[in-house]
């Protein structure tokens, strides 16, 4: 796999970045922004990740209307933006067809300040962004309850980057979606080396910045140390007390900071699904990277996968990543569980959708698992797949779930 890595990465530099890669969320962003009911576009996802390309490639097709661009780290915007003053802010936006606020998580009081402009502005449409929901949401939900329309952005999905090259490419570049992720700077750059690098700037810059700056910790190690931890964890289920016990945090703390990491979208949470039924297990979690990039570089492990002893780990997090773009990007409202029965019988994720049940076992060779006979007895309705190396591609690709 390392070899096909080799082979195809010059040919993907050159072909995938020569240009703009088109994000599925795009036409739907659009539509709202532009559509009735009028509303605020809200769009949240970690730093990075493409939103102010995306929302300035989005009102670049606005032709003939003007656009205001406040950025929430200049201090005069901040100021206007914060002020709760109808009068100041019409001076800021008059004459002005569309307000675009980037990272607007750093603006006090945005939330309120963003309701006098919709409620005063009638003609203004208003696109904000921001990197994490940690004090974003509380400053926006309830202020702008009724006014908004909320999306989230991922690193590129496999929807997005087969769309502009091709399923044979995207596939041969199995080995270094698992390695390096899907955020668009690792994209632009060609070698493994490079890679590392930009991973580990990424990490160490952006990682913990809206949690430290928004939350009030400062015990930044602690919370590497828990990511590490967690690191080594995926495709497991997490015991939040010994987690704890090994960092030296009471149970509450830490999962006040794995909430955190995951508001900051660092982390994914999935629960046990459970109809009530005594033998199965529903109160444990399983924690997913939303980025393996970011995973690996935490515990600093950028090794092929034949060096490796972590790739069913990898495997079961990059397919449950995959599919939770998709459901996000296709605005799929299901329900993503795992199922364990205390015998030890499993399966590896679940999906509830429309009152319909479908459970998968993840297999990074190309085995075909049974169904647990538990799962058939207890969901006859419900269906079961193996997702394997020969079947992959349709489970982060479908349009239709």
């Amino acid at each position: 796999m390392s070899n096909e890595f080799d082979k195809f990465a010059p040919y993907f530099r050159m072909n995938i970045m020569a240009a703009f890669i088109s994000r599925t969320l795009e036409q739907v962003i659009s539509a709202r922004l532009t559509g009735e009911p009028r509303k605020i576009v809200l769009l949240y996802g970690q730093r990075q990740v493409g939103k102010t390309t995306l929302a300035k490639h989005i009102l670049e097709k606005m032709a003939g209307k003007n656009v205001l661009q406040v950025n929430a780290d200049f201090d005069p915007h901040a100021e206007v933006f914060s002020s709760r003053d109808p009068e100041k802010l019409r001076l800021f936006v008059s004459g002005y067809d569309f307000l675009f606020i980037d990272e607007a998580q750093r603006i006090p009081d945005i939330g309120i300040n963003l309701k006098i402009l919709h409620d005063n502005f009638p003609s203004l449409r208003i696109l904000v962004t921001g990197s994490s929901t940690l004090d974003l949401a509380n400053r926006i939900h309830e202020p702008l309850t009724g006014r908004t329309w909320t999306f989230r952005l991922h690193p590129f999905s496999a929807g997005e980057l087969v769309a502009r090259s091709s399923t044979l490419d995207y596939y041969s570049r199995l080995e270094e979606w698992l390695t390096f992720g899907a955020y668009p700077g690792v994209l632009e750059l060609g070698n493994r080396g490079d890679k590392a690098s930009f991973l580990h700037e990424l990490t160490h810059a952006y990682l913990y910045k809206d949690i430290l700056e928004l939350s009030g910790i400062r015990q930044s190690g602690k919370l590497r140390d828990l990511l590490r931890l967690l690191a080594f964890q995926i495709g497991s289920e997490v015991s939040f007390n010994e987690l704890g016990r090994q960092l030296g945090l009471d149970i509450a703390t830490v999962q006040r900071y794995v909430d955190l990491l995951e508001q900051a979208f660092v982390l994914k949470t999935v629960g046990g699904y459970s109809r009530n039924l005594r033998k199965e297990i529903s109160k444990k979690q399983k924690i997913y990277f939303q980025d393996l990039g970011v995973r690996n570089a935490l515990i600093e492990k950028f090794a092929p996968l034949h060096l490796r002893d972590d790739t069913g780990g990898l495997w079961e997090n990059f397919l449950f990543m995959e599919r939770s773009k998709l459901l996000d990007n296709t605005q799929r409202r299901a329900n993503q569980f795992f199922w364990r029965l205390q015998t030890g019988a499993e399966l590896d994720y679940v999906e509830e959708y429309e009152g319909n049940l479908a459970g998968f076992e993840f297999k990074f060779g190309n085995k075909v698992a049974k169904p647990p006979a538990a799962w058939q007895e207890t969901y006859p309705r419900a269906t079961f797949q193996t997702i394997n190396r020969d079947n992959w591609l349709p489970f982060v690709l479908e349009s239709d779930i």
